[in-house]
């Protein structure tokens, strides 16, 4: 059941012409004419062939009862071009005639804005995304659509919705899209960078953050920061943002990987001395690790450093880790896989001193490794039997689903917290 079907209660089947051409070709020119008359294009939008409603849909001359026939037409690409058509005439004003056509446009949008399909309702959307003209009300129902094609255009681009009117929709969250589409609005408040950098949502704090036009506090970005060591995705949005200061540099240089610690000593905006602090930081870590003594293995922070080290020249593979698994070094495996996952080490233990072998399988797919080094990784950091480890799936393949990962890896990050 379509919500314009309602347009046609008081319209009347119009009368045909005494003859229409045979041939669908001469009917949708007929249908696209803006010099046929209203009668022909009235009758038009019931023809049977679907090109020539289509035709008569994008016909801004077609009178009324053509575009409330078509408002219930069976085929959703004939509404969508309706709605399409409607909505481009918002703005055309001037004349009488004009302005009788904007009301009547008006009226029509409505009720094709409950249509129930997301292309007609996205058509709209279409037209009136950045259009300052467009009625505040019709924009308000797109920014709150449940589809992300309908709302995402206008929540990102409309230049009526008010910082109030963000904030709403932060707060509702009609669907999974919506948060990332504030976060990319041009000059976004910082209220409103407030309310996403609060949240929950790791890719619409990844857009805000690569946003470089949002305002956004030192203290909220700060706040980040600190969140992000275990989101590699904000570090290079984090490093880019138009003005950082000296702590917050500071802080983003125990984390993040070395081209981007290069990328961030080399900014313009950092006073001198904070910058050759970060030069002197990236030099520290392009050393070479210290080879450790033949009598001793390395501990975690000496391992961290070697697998830092490995990750920088391109050589931390799966063939580093089952190397250091079948040598038993569990704290040199421990610090391979977190810093190929993009953990801290701490994460890894955990997992091991949980004995989860859904857990380590999860840092395994997070790595980018493969389950042929599962085995082994599970009998050593978590003394795991043969018999009780986690094996591979069909061809190799990890035996969980991704959001099962997924939530495995937030679960252990959030106890770190």
């Amino acid at each position: 059941m379509r919500s314009a079907a309602p347009l046609l209660a008081a319209v009347s089947e119009p009368e045909p012409p005494a003859s229409l051409p045979d041939d669908t070709p001469s009917r949708v020119r007929l249908g696209a004419s803006p010099d046929s008359a209203p009668e022909l294009l009235a009758s038009l939008a019931g023809d049977p062939a679907v090109t020539v409603r289509a035709a008569v849909a994008l016909n801004t001359a077609a009178p009324a009862d053509a575009n409330q026939r078509l408002a219930s037409d069976d085929d959703t690409r004939v509404r969508a071009l309706l709605a399409h058509k409607l909505a481009s005439l918002i703005p055309d004003v001037g004349t009488p005639e004009r302005d009788r056509l904007q009301r009547h446009a008006l009226s029509m949008l409505r009720e094709l804005i409950n249509d129930e399909a997301t292309r007609v309702r996205a058509a709209i959307a279409d037209v009136l995304k950045d259009m300052p003209q467009a009625p505040r009300e019709l924009i308000l129902r797109l920014a709150h659509d449940s589809e992300v094609p309908v709302s995402e255009p206008v929540i990102r681009l409309s230049p009526l919705l008010t910082a109030e009117d963000l904030l709403g929709l932060l707060a509702v969250v009609p669907n999974l899209g919506a948060a990332t589409a504030v976060a990319r609005r041009r000059d976004l408040p910082a209220e409103v960078s407030d309310a996403l950098a609060t949240g929950t949502d790791v890719a619409a704090i990844a857009a805000l953050l690569a946003n470089q036009t949002a305002a956004i506090r030192e203290a909220t970005l700060d706040a980040l920061i600190a969140r992000a060591q275990v989101q590699p995705g904000w570090h290079a949005p984090l490093v880019r943002r138009p003005r950082l200061s000296a702590a917050a540099a500071y802080a983003l240089s125990e984390y993040i990987a070395a081209h981007l610690l290069d990328e961030l000593s080399g900014r313009a905006d950092l006073d001198p001395d904070c910058a050759a602090e970060l030069r002197r930081r990236l030099h520290e870590r392009l050393l070479p690790a210290p080879a450790p003594s033949a009598d001793r293995c390395p501990n975690i922070d000496e391992s961290m450093g070697i697998a830092r080290g490995l990750a920088y020249q391109g050589r931390l593979d799966e063939l580093a880790l089952l190397a250091a698994l079948q040598r038993g070094e569990a704290r040199m495996a421990t610090a391979l896989l977190a810093v190929a996952a993009e953990v801290p080490a701490s994460v890894v233990d955990r997992a091991a001193t949980l004995r989860s072998a859904k857990a380590l399988v999860s840092l395994l797919w997070r790595a980018g490794f493969t389950m042929q080094v599962a085995g082994p990784l599970q009998a050593l950091l978590a003394r795991m039997a043969p018999d009780t480890a986690l094996r591979s799936g069909p061809g190799g393949t990890f035996p969980l689903a991704v959001e099962e990962m997924r939530w495995q890896i937030d679960f252990l990050t959030r106890m770190e917290r």
